[in-house]
């Protein structure tokens, strides 16, 4: 019996240029066309300049600035070429000791704010490490450092998480989230 070489050639070349060529190329094109801003990556562009994209977080330690989640990413803290979680659990002790110095630096950075509990995603990592929202409850714990160091009024900074507040998707998938970098643009006009 002899293997019949032709037809499983010109299966595995038609394959390839089905699902590997023109597949990618219609669907590429239909998100252009139909999600351009997603398509590109949903960048955040001021005066012609790309800030950087609603879908990725922005590091950031300035503490004018509301901090987002941790990531482990390797490099520079939001790098997305390394995305991935820290996959460490709960037992272990360098995610205790990594949400302890978390914890030291918001304290350090807000002296004054002893009495709220620090919320959990200000010290722990998203799946991804890329996550570039935190909780409404994780803005609010910021709102007084980040009026008090732009010297701006602290209702002002909590309307604008407020006005950053995303609900849960359709109503009813996730939880309302603040998409940190758009909050710091904002805070970053106003602040003008």
């Amino acid at each position: 019996m002899s293997f019949p070489l032709r037809p499983a050639l010109v299966t595995f070349f038609g394959l390839t240029l089905l699902v590997g060529v023109a597949y990618p190329l219609a669907v590429t094109g239909a998100a252009n066309v139909l999600f351009p801003r997603q398509a590109h990556g949903s960048l955040l562009i001021q005066n012609g300049q790309i800030l950087g994209s609603a879908l990725i977080a922005q590091h950031t330690e300035d503490p004018r600035y509301f901090w987002g989640r941790l990531s482990d990413t390797g490099g520079f803290p939001t790098n997305a070429d390394n995305s991935g979680g820290s996959n460490l659990a709960p037992t272990n002790p360098d995610l205790a000791k990594a949400a302890q110095v978390r914890m030291q630096a918001l304290h350090a950075a807000d002296p004054g704010n002893i009495i709220e509990p620090v919320p959990v995603d200000l010290v722990t990592a998203s799946g991804s490490g890329l996550d570039p929202d935190i909780s409404p409850r994780a803005a609010r714990y910021q709102a007084a450092r980040v009026a008090r160091v732009r010297k701006l009024d602290p209702a002002l900074v909590l309307a604008q998480v407020s006005r950053f507040t995303e609900p849960r998707q359709w109503g009813v998938l996730g939880e309302p989230r603040v998409n940190v970098l758009k909050l710091n643009l904002a805070l970053d006009a106003a602040s003008r």
